[in-house]
């Protein structure tokens, strides 16, 4: 695992998502480069809008999708280690990563992990990544306190611009 640049302690801005300030949250982002082929995925954890929990790291021969829903998982993974008991929210400025845990992965999983389309063209029925999806499924099913939110990417939240410079920093982990 790629040496986690910290400065501890972080205080989350609150001036965009006034009710961070309390509370476990955890931002969660992956990144992709198409030419190189390697992803990234990272969260960063805070309670009380101090940084408490840090991770990140890269996988070759991915997709941006992948990457986003693997911060999910590693994110969730640690919650249930680290925080079982306790309310919290996942936040994500992926729409497919937040949309998929919210309202897709649930008819997912009804159609045996694969899409609900009843058109005769559709090639692949089958969803991308469907091993991500059952493991995010499970932790998610296992935690009734966890929450999976959206947050506007690149647009100054200090946790999720933390969390895109983490999951830069575990794609290049690969080189």
């Amino acid at each position: 695992m790629p040496d986690i640049p910290t400065k501890r302690p972080v205080t989350v801005s609150t001036a965009d998502m006034p009710n961070i300030a309390h509370g476990l949250h955890i931002f969660a982002d992956g990144c992709y480069h198409p030419h190189a082929r390697q992803g990234g995925w990272a969260f960063v954890a805070y309670r009380n809008g101090v940084e408490i929990a840090s991770s990140c790291g890269g996988i070759s021969d991915s997709s941006n999708n992948a990457m986003e829903v693997s911060a999910l998982l590693k994110a969730a993974t640690w919650i249930s280690s680290h925080a079982m008991d306790e309310p919290a929210v996942i936040w994500s400025d992926s729409v497919h990563a937040v949309k998929g845990c919210n309202s897709w992965r649930h008819i997912w999983k009804n159609n045996g992990w694969k899409k609900n389309s009843p058109s005769a063209k559709a090639r692949n029925r089958t969803i991308a990544d469907p091993d991500l999806w059952q493991a995010l499924d499970h932790l998610l099913s296992l935690n009734r306190l966890l929450t999976i939110a959206w947050c506007k990417g690149h647009s100054g939240i200090a946790g999720n611009e933390r969390a895109d410079k983490l999951a830069e920093t575990g794609r290049l982990s690969l080189r």
